[in-house]
């Protein structure tokens, strides 16, 4: 089963023309014909794409069921989102930068009122001892800046909890090196929500994300899961292909509590791409090499550098996306990974194109690359090194 938006009259007559190194796109039927033939081969159930060229969204496709009971998957089918929140919340901050509000350099302490290890318990896990206190007898905290937040170099592991004491540390010099963590973005969102507001700081992100789903048209999108008010809602399959059910995240988590649609997300990404929402300083910033990444692969935490001569020269974070070259120029990209959920957004900057995949199938993941080089052509995206073992990293 499937269900498509077509937006545009003739997406192949559309998407034809060659800008630079790129392919021309394939047309529907195409697609369609290879998403079938990676839903069989990876034994997925459900999967969803969308397609964007020259910033416009052509193509809006959903594939197979959403649930056990073999309900379809379509087009507005809410999907957990997982960390592609991520991406959406650093687009959110270069907003707030924008206005003023937040500088990505200026360390956090100088948005908070009192030192951060004077913050109370941990606002999510109430009953858990407090993550920011741990940082009392470590003035490295003082370093910490929002751009480190959003390139995953706070020195944090991914989260606090997963730590062998259950207690937050920095491992590194804030700054120095590139380790994936969801911590860090937390970190930016209690500063915005506790922060100043002599400097408009101490704002609900959830709310300000709200208005950017509303100002962009996805109309069910949210940082939260609404218990009662969502209807058809994608459940999922883990690695084994036994049915799970739908994250239902309560609390607005900026490393990942999104749920949303194909046909919301490719809203997003186009927006992304063509730098709607933000001025052209700060788009330029979020795709931009902040930090160089030396190391063979994003997980697990903490590896050590490859000899230089063996790391990818063009392989950097940027501000919620990973960046690279590769034969068509520029790009970015992000994940999004649970025990049931696969997600990814490649984008090419040149040619503003983006494919965009969504799967309630972890085992899809599995041809993930195949499908975005099929549609793309060789862009270059670093799946070798993001691909590995994901637990525990949404």
């Amino acid at each position: 089963m499937n269900s498509i938006i077509r937006l545009l009259p003739c997406f192949a007559a559309v998407l034809l023309p060659i800008v630079g190194g790129a392919q021309k796109i394939p047309g529907n039927a195409a697609i369609d014909q290879k998403v079938a033939a990676i839903m069989t081969s990876t034994h997925a159930n459900g999967m969803a794409v969308a397609v964007v060229d020259h910033g416009k969204v052509g193509y809006v496709q959903a594939y197979g069921i959403r649930n056990a009971k073999g309900d379809p998957l379509n087009a507005d089918t809410i999907m957990y989102g997982a960390s592609l929140t991520k991406t959406v919340f650093a687009y959110m901050v270069m907003q707030l930068a924008d206005q003023g509000r937040l500088k990505l350099d200026t360390p956090i302490k100088d948005d908070l009122d009192k030192p951060l290890p004077s913050y109370g318990p941990d606002l999510t896990f109430p009953d858990k001892y407090g993550p920011y206190k741990d940082l009392a007898d470590d003035p490295r905290w003082e370093k910490i800046t929002p751009r480190m937040c959003l390139t995953h170099s706070t020195g944090f592991s991914n989260f606090w909890f997963i730590e062998p004491d259950q207690k937050l540390h920095i491992h590194f010099e804030p700054g120095t090196h590139f380790s994936y963590s969801g911590e860090g973005l937390i970190l930016l969102q209690f500063v915005i929500e506790h922060g100043r507001a002599a400097q408009g700081l101490g704002i609900d992100v959830g709310d300000v994300a709200n208005a950017d789903f509303k100002r962009l048209g996805m109309t069910r999108t949210s940082l939260v899961f609404l218990n009662g008010a969502e209807t058809n809602v994608a459940d999922g399959w883990n690695d084994k292909g036994e049915p799970q059910e739908h994250s239902q995240r309560k609390k607005v988590r900026a490393a990942g509590s999104m749920n949303t649609t194909i046909s919301d997300f490719s809203k997003f990404a186009s927006a992304l791409v063509g730098g709607d929402g933000l001025s052209a300083a700060s788009r330029a910033e979020m795709t931009k090499p902040s930090l160089h990444i030396p190391t063979a692969g994003q997980f697990p935490m903490f590896l050590p550098d490859l000899p230089v001569n063996q790391q990818r020269k063009d392989l950097a974070a940027g501000l919620g996306v990973v960046v690279f070259d590769g034969p068509q120029g520029h790009g970015f990209f992000k994940g999004g990974h649970d025990g049931q959920t696969a997600n990814t957004m490649v984008c090419l900057e040149t040619s503003q194109r983006c494919v965009v995949i969504f799967s309630n199938d972890v085992r899809a993941e599995a041809g993930f690359a195949e499908l975005v080089k099929f549609v793309l052509g060789d862009t270059g995206v670093p799946y070798d090194w993001e691909y590995g073992d994901h637990a525990g990293k949404s």
